[in-house]
Formats: structure tokens, sequence, C-alpha cells
């Protein structure tokens, strides 16, 4: 039986060759496609059954992609969103992230690694890239990771899952920027992630930070 996504974006052209392609990958089917969240949010509020992804432009008129997600963590937080988009802001991801979305992508991404991000969201629950999904993939290296993060360490990563900068978590943390900075390489390298957004999705799967 094919996994229901639900397409969610204003842009009819991009949302029916978007249609096309799930459709075209072994075991997704598009059930519905809206034009924005309120239009969703009608639809589910009829009490249907749930999706298995529902794929979240960000830019909509009417209700936009951050205020629907806003809906879904209330009313459905059990509901598995992956953000398909061309906002890049890095406090718009990690505001997603904390409301539940399980993934962030590019409109720009290869149909390949989109394939892989559908897959990598219906069977481990999360995505962001390959480098972080194989970090993340081993519960033996998650205890391991976590059992070497200092206390500082976990300190930082979970001011890393606010909307503060660097520089105001330094100040926060009574530290010098340079001192921070050694902390982000550190988790980089201990956690095996490239990036901010693969720091907050460690630690939201880990349990310290709490959607």
């Amino acid at each position: 039986m094919n996994r229901s996504i639900i397409i969610v974006d204003d842009h009819r052209l991009f949302a029916q060759s978007l249609r096309g392609l799930v459709n075209s990958l072994d075991g997704f089917e598009v059930t519905a496609a809206y034009k924005n969240g309120s239009e969703l949010v009608g639809y589910l509020g009829n009490g249907v059954e749930l999706p298995e992804i529902i794929l979240l432009d960000m830019r909509m008129p009417v209700m936009d992609g951050m205020q629907t997600m806003q809906w879904l963590k209330q009313h459905h937080p059990e509901q598995k969103v992956l953000a398909l988009t061309v906002d890049q802001e890095e406090n718009t991801i990690i505001k997603m992230l904390k409301l539940g979305c399980r993934g962030y992508l590019l409109k720009d991404i290869d149909p390949d690694e989109f394939e892989e991000a559908l897959k990598a969201v219906a069977e481990e629950g999360y995505y962001t890239n390959r480098t972080i999904s194989d970090a993340l993939s081993s519960s033996a290296s998650h205890k391991k990771n976590q059992e070497e993060l200092s206390a500082r360490e976990t300190e930082f990563l979970g001011h890393a899952c606010s909307e503060l900068t660097y520089k105001q978590i330094a100040e926060q943390m009574h530290l010098s920027p340079k001192t921070i900075d050694g902390y982000r390489e550190s988790l980089f390298s201990k956690l095996r992630v490239r990036s901010r957004v693969g720091l907050v999705i460690y630690a939201i799967k880990e349990g310290i930070h709490q959607i």
C-alpha cells in the first residue's frame, strides 16, 4: 500500500510537477493538494485520516507554512511534515524544527535526494541530509556521543535550539565568542553534523531539547 502524501503549495505549476514526481516514486502517492494552510486545516478539521507526510511550502497567502505548522503542533503533533520551500533563513528552519517539522528542503533539491528525504521521514522520522541521517541512525552511536558531551557542550546545544545568535549565546553563557566557536566545532565533529540545523535535530531526537 502506498504512503499517502498531501501537498500544500500555492504555486499550481510547481504543485502539479511535484505531484507527478511523488506519484512516480515507488511506495508514495499524492492524495490531495491545497493552496494554503487554511485549506489544509479545513480538510483535516473534518476528522479524516491523516496522511503519512505533508509537503509544506513556507510562503503562502492566507495561512503560511509557519502558521500551519503551529496549528498542526496543537491539533496533530504526531503528523509528519516535510518543509519544501525557497526560504533559507536559519531562524525559520530552527523555528519549524522546534514546532515538529521533520525535515527542511529547498525547492531546487535533486529528485534523488528528495526521494531519500521522503523515505527517511517515513521510516526514520527525520531528515536533513545524508550526513546527518547517517549520524542519527545508530542508537549505539547516539549513546556514545551523548556520554562524550560535557555539561557545557550540552548547555550550548540547548541554546543552539533557540533563536539566539552565537554571539548572544556567548553572552548568555558568560563565555567569549571564541569559546563558543570551539564548542560548536567540537559538537560538529562529535555528532558528525555540519550545521546548526543538524545540532537542533540531534537535540530534539535525543530529548536534549523538547518540542
